[in-house]
């Protein structure tokens, strides 16, 4: 009994490799519009996209960004200004792409946890951006920004000021910094026939992270709990 379920695992496996090496066909006519391409993820997945022979289309918040990512590339990805805090840059940005692609867009990335910042501090009333976006994790100093944000009230630097930077202090030495393993991983939800539904980057995710997803409540709780750092007590 344990040797014919001992094969299945093994078929199975074998069919999933075989069906996940299989790619889309005319990549070269596929396009991809990414934001957030200065840095970070999004610069790394548009030069990967580029080697795959996709028509990247990269959105930067910077000229400097954007030259710098020109200058990595093929001549298939074009870049564009966008800062989606205004409204205009928005539309032209729009227009950008319709004027190359039409409808024709394969698919819209967005990557940019700066960005996300920057529109949050235009929004005081915005609620508990520290979970927003990916960038925030693996690049610190824009905790850096959103301490800054934070600073602004008295109260909340008292209260949480201190507990922000030793979260900052932590994510440095835990966390991971080789952004391929989620660029990889976007990279082949892009191009592969048979797309996961479901992608989990790094060996933390698949034996730490996705094991207490299935774990009660209260347990999780518990865990963060002693493992982060706790906020001040009020006055």
């Amino acid at each position: 009994m344990w040797l014919y379920l001992a094969v299945l695992v093994v078929l199975y496996y074998l069919l999933r490799w075989y069906q996940e090496k299989q790619v889309v066909s005319h990549l070269r006519d596929k396009f991809v519009f990414i934001m957030g391409c200065d840095s970070g993820f999004g610069n790394q997945l548009a030069r990967q996209l580029d080697l795959r022979g996709l028509r990247v289309l990269a959105a930067c918040l910077m000229e400097q960004g954007a030259e710098q990512l020109r200058n990595q590339t093929s001549d298939r990805l074009e870049t564009v200004i966008l800062d989606v805090t205004k409204t205009e840059s928005v539309a032209v940005a729009t227009e950008w792409v319709k004027e190359r692609v039409g409808d024709r867009v394969g698919a819209v990335i967005n990557v940019d946890g700066e960005e996300m910042l920057r529109a949050l501090t235009l929004a005081p009333s915005a609620p508990a951006p520290l979970t927003s976006s990916t960038p925030l994790v693996v690049q610190p100093r824009y905790w850096m920004q959103l301490l800054r944000w934070y600073q602004e009230r008295q109260w909340v630097k008292e209260c949480v000021g201190d507990r922000v930077m030793k979260s900052v202090d932590l994510l440095e030495t835990t966390c991971c910094q080789d952004l391929s393993l989620v660029t990889e991983c976007m990279k082949h939800a892009l191009t592969a026939c048979h797309p996961r539904t479901q992608y989990s980057p790094g060996w933390d995710a698949k034996f730490i992270y996705l094991p207490m997803s299935y774990l009660p409540s209260f347990l999780v709780d518990l865990m963060v709990y002693w493992r982060n750092p706790q906020p001040a007590k009020a006055l």
